[in-house]
């Protein structure tokens, strides 16, 4: 559910988006040719069986989508990134309609305790930052929690739960994948937390916290420890206090690391990993531009795995599950999307106006930069 605002990930949604356009203008088209346009207002953008989706939410959700710091999109990329947006509420609208049905809508003590959950790392001061970034209030957020629980307490029930993986859809996978498993030369699974002495441009951690002199490193990396020592769990603290952006998201995990790979690196840390035993963490690790404390998940060694290894096993079932969950959710979208009543008025101006629609394309507001420690709950669900 949550979008990247990388430059990659605009791209492949700019093109998702624009691969939709000509069958858009094609049905559109012929729309016109039936029956005049339908009265609405100009802030509307898109309705769901009557249900108004309006310019101002979608206006919200591109902003969350682009990266303020990167280059500004072209009329046209913003066009199709605010089509995909469109399209996009209205699918969760069309499913959040479904669960309403269904006696599926998540009640006011499950939003709650979501929202708790979310809130708990952080001070009110912080949390409220947090939502600011972002700009949204308390009301958006609970608003956009219950959306999102009860899409996917629908989608629990009417996809998850159909799906079934077999022993023998395991084995036939296994069997034509064999070469996936086995490992060419020993790899360890590593998670990191990383503490720099200097401050940093982007804060990546749910705590936004941030070292800014050795001393400040130092302090940081005997609480860190201190914490570990106490039972603390490995990936919340590399969640709340890391500062790498790349790993603090989800845990420092840097997933499996080759032994030709781990050859290349500082030889201090080489020397920490092979020491390590599986589920060990290791002390603070003074390197030149950092502080680095490392947790040893897993030791592979080179060979063949077999299809009884239970961590083959989870990776096949987790593979096969996720393949027939995405095919299973993009038909029980279509077919719900068949049973709903939609216009896209967007879509509609976009194909009459031959894609000039300078209004549309241009934000009123400047892009917000998401906050990257709450959960992308603003964002519209990701139903594809």
């Amino acid at each position: 559910m949550n979008f990247s605002p990388s430059t990659i990930s605009r791209a492949v949604r700019l093109r998702r988006a624009g691969a939709l356009l000509p069958v858009a203008g094609l049905v559109f088209s012929v729309l016109a040719g039936c029956k005049p346009s339908e009265h609405h207002a100009a802030d509307v953008w898109a309705t769901v069986n009557g249900t108004e989706i309006k310019r101002d939410e979608v206006e919200k959700y591109y902003r969350s989508q682009v990266n303020p710091e990167g280059q500004e999109p072209s009329q046209e990329e913003a066009l199709s990134l605010k089509l995909n947006v469109t399209d996009q509420l209205i699918n969760n609208e069309i499913l959040l309609e479904r669960a309403k049905k269904l006696n599926l809508e998540a009640s006011d003590g499950e939003v709650e305790d979501k929202f708790t959950e979310l809130k708990s790392p952080f001070t009110e001061e912080e949390f409220q930052r947090q939502l600011k970034a972002r700009g949204m209030s308390v009301d958006d957020l609970k608003r956009d929690l219950r959306r999102q629980l009860s899409i996917q307490k629908l989608l629990n029930r009417e996809v998850a739960a159909k799906i079934t993986i077999t022993d023998q859809d395991v084995l036939d996978f296994y069997n034509t994948n064999r070469n996936q498993f086995n490992v060419a030369e020993p790899r360890y699974r590593i998670s990191q937390i990383v503490i720099t002495p200097r401050k940093e441009l982007q804060v990546r951690n749910r705590k936004n916290d941030d070292a800014t002199t050795p001393a400040e490193a130092e302090r940081k990396a005997k609480m860190l420890t201190d914490k570990l020592n106490s039972g603390a769990d490995f990936a919340q603290l590399a969640m709340d206090y890391s500062e790498d952006v790349n790993t603090a998201g989800n845990g420092g995990d840097l997933g499996y690391i080759p032994e030709s790979a781990l050859n290349q690196s500082d030889p201090i840390l080489k020397k920490t990993v092979i020491a390590l035993k599986p589920g060990q963490v290791s002390p603070p690790i003074q390197l030149k531009d950092s502080i680095r404390i490392l947790k040893l998940v897993a030791r592979e060694a080179a060979g063949q795995r077999g299809v009884d290894d239970p961590q083959v096993q989870q990776t096949v079932r987790d593979t096969l599950r996720n393949r027939k969950e995405q095919l299973l959710r993009s038909a029980y979208l279509a077919t719900a999307r068949d049973e709903a009543k939609v216009t896209n008025y967007l879509a509609q101006q976009v194909v009459e106006t031959a894609g000039k629609l300078p209004d549309a394309a241009k934000s009123t507001l400047p892009p917000i930069k998401p906050a990257v420690s709450l959960p992308a709950t603003s964002s519209p669900a990701n139903t594809q």
